[in-house]
């Protein structure tokens, strides 16, 4: 409750001039986005008034000489503290009264605080929802001239950084909370897909590796017989060293039966069946390896996990057909282990690009002979004659030159490790997806945009707590996401949720 009543004459006359400064820019027919911007600064100033009159009228929080607090007594210091708040509207300053186990302590109680929900840091939660909502699409630099555009409001890049590190930290326990959506919303198949991206990084992994737990990569003797330095760019290497973000995705459709011809006619983009099905209920992770306290925790592993319970969760109230659709990585099959039935796929588009590399090895490049190769080839594959596209590739080897026939081999190589993820035939028949489509987005909207931006080079901490939040973000949970943090952080404060 207020301590006393809200006085808000200063407002009213605020609002009185606010009015006549209307009506002189009428007089004057002045153009209306002049008047828009005029109104938007004054009732900034209105807000900033009505806000501290607010927090005024709340008082300054003294309960006595003392109040007892989880069965300890604590005392009021003598001397108000000084606190301030950065609302959207601007900052305001307010004195309030303390309570702590004696004098020069720390404060254990702060009752004005507590009555009127403040947040831990001086960021407002409204600011930080608007400013954060910027920072998970935009370079922080940017994120921020934005926030002074349209609101006036000044904050460094730094304090912004450090308001996202706060923020992501509420990430994993949102997670956790989240139920399975309604079994009558899903769609009739369940579909995990994962992918890897690279983020560009001001140290390498491998270096912080070294510096920090003292674990040395291998280093392959065959091709260099030191270890090379990690200061200087070899000849021929990138500009920056990149960290695998692996992105994974679960999600649910509905069966979508079709032909090896009408895959081709898609890929082809001769037409696409209006009658396609939507993804339901996509949710994405996005994680990197870090380095805590000396200990190493892997992104791949810990992808695995979240994909895991978040498949377990929403399997085990109806039996539906779990899918993995996946490109050719090994290390992604360690993943199956954790299902009783699961049917791999190997992502189609990952086939149709070693098509266009067998392609160029009779034909030349993008030439229409080649086209005509990948769509021949890539039908035979999706009616799962598999064996015989990889014995026609066999034997047209011996007439090729050795470069050519090595690049074919490869092709041939990647093909006989997945065979047996390639039963297209089979799939299509089930109205099972082949295609990663969307787990290849989510690492262009999650990782790419955000990450590989001209001259970006992040710190694996930031770059994973702008990952988490933007993740969030791009899943549609982010008001959801905000008052689960504002509720943790207002019990962790006071012992109650707001």
């Amino acid at each position: 409750m207020m301590t006393r009543e809200l006085e808000f004459g200063k407002v009213h006359k605020k609002v009185a001039c606010l009015l006549k400064s209307v009506a002189k820019l009428a007089r004057q027919e002045s153009r209306v986005d002049i008047v828009e911007r005029h109104l938007l600064e004054e009732l900034l100033k209105i807000g900033l008034e009505t806000l501290t009159e607010y927090i005024a009228a709340a008082g300054d929080g003294d309960e006595g000489e003392s109040v007892e607090q989880d069965g300890r007594e604590l005392r009021r210091l003598a001397e108000p503290k000084r606190r301030t708040y950065h609302s959207i509207f601007g900052k305001i300053s307010c004195e309030r009264y303390v309570y702590a186990a004696r004098e020069k302590q720390k404060a254990e109680w702060i009752p004005l605080d507590a009555k009127l929900g403040m947040p831990a840091a001086d960021q407002s939660y409204v600011l930080e929802d608007l400013l954060q909502k910027l920072v998970v699409q935009l370079p922080f630099g940017e994120a921020v001239a934005r926030l002074e555009d349209f609101l006036g409001i000044k904050i460094s890049q730094r304090a912004t950084q450090v308001m996202a590190g706060r923020l992501s930290e509420h990430t994993e326990g949102f997670r956790r909370s989240q139920s399975a959506p309604p079994a009558k919303e899903e769609g009739q198949i369940l579909v995990m897909t994962l992918d890897g991206k690279g983020v560009p990084m001001r140290r390498p992994l491998d270096e912080r590796l070294r510096q920090e737990c003292g674990i040395r990569r291998p280093v392959w003797k065959s091709r260099v017989g030191y270890e090379k330095s990690t200061k200087r760019r070899g000849r021929g290497e990138p500009k920056s060293r990149k960290q695998m973000a692996y992105v994974g995705a679960v999600y649910t459709i509905d069966r979508f039966r079709r032909t090896a011809r009408d895959v081709v006619e898609e890929v082809q983009r001769l037409k696409r069946r209006d009658d396609r099905p939507e993804p339901k209920h996509k949710r994405a992770w996005a994680e990197m390896t870090q380095i805590r306290e000396g200990d190493v925790l892997d992104g791949q592993g810990r992808l695995f996990g979240n994909l895991a319970t978040e498949v377990r969760s929403r399997l085990h109230r109806r039996s539906k057909p779990l899918v993995c659709v996946m490109d050719g990585q090994r290390s992604f099959r360690k993943l199956f282990g954790r299902f009783d039935e699961v049917t791999p796929i190997l992502d189609i588009f990952h086939v149709i690009e070693r098509l266009w590399n067998a392609a160029h090895c009779f034909h030349p490049d993008c030439s229409l002979e080649a086209e005509q190769f990948v769509d021949h080839s890539l039908e035979m594959v999706l009616e799962g004659k598999v064996g015989y596209v990889i014995g026609n590739f066999k034997r047209s080897a011996q007439r090729l030159k050795k470069s050519k026939r090595t690049n074919l081999e490869k092709v041939i190589t990647y093909f006989e490790n997945n065979r047996v993820y390639m039963k297209y035939d089979e799939y299509l028949r089930a109205g099972y997806p082949i295609g990663s489509g969307v787990v290849e987005g989510a690492c262009r909207h999650v990782v790419k945009d955000r990450m590989e931006r001209s001259g970006m080079r992040w710190e694996a901490e930031g770059a994973q707590a702008i990952l988490d939040l933007r993740t969030i973000y791009l899943n549609g949970d982010w008001n959801t996401f905000m008052e689960h943090r504002i509720q943790n952080e207002q019990t962790a404060l006071y012992g109650i949720a707001a």
